[in-house]
């Protein structure tokens, strides 16, 4: 597998810095109304806007990312980025992200190199 480990400190930096730098409010390990912890959140006011979830290994990543995505589903995203350094697709041809379609939550697995550019014009579209 190629990939490469992930600095969550540093990116969760630059993800806020972006964040704020165009309006929206970034929360670290937000916990959700049942104990659970989402990695970064975004927000607007009271809206949620992004969950982000960091994953650093390819293993179990398919049981991984249905749990990250019930966690957000159940906390009120609508919306759940998976940062993933590995070039596998742990989604494709999976009813993992066919049952995550069923939640209602739109998942996408990111590149930690394309997190940037990736939120910017995510956040500039809405």
């Amino acid at each position: 597998m190629e990939g490469f480990k992930i600095k969550i400190k540093a990116l969760t930096n630059e993800i806020i810095e972006i964040s704020e730098m165009m309006g929206f409010k970034a929360v670290k390990e937000l916990f959700t109304r049942d104990g659970a912890r989402i990695d970064l959140a975004i927000l607007k006011e009271n809206e949620k806007i992004l969950a982000i979830e960091f994953e650093n290994s390819y293993k179990w990543i398919k049981q991984r990312v249905l749990y990250n995505a019930i966690k957000a589903h159940r906390d009120g995203f609508n919306r759940l980025w998976i940062v993933y350094p590995f070039n596998n697709k742990p989604l494709k041809n999976s009813w993992v992200g066919s049952f995550i379609e069923e939640l209602g939550v739109e998942i996408e697995v990111v590149h930690p190199k394309e997190i940037g550019k990736k939120l910017k014009e995510f956040l500039k579209s809405l």
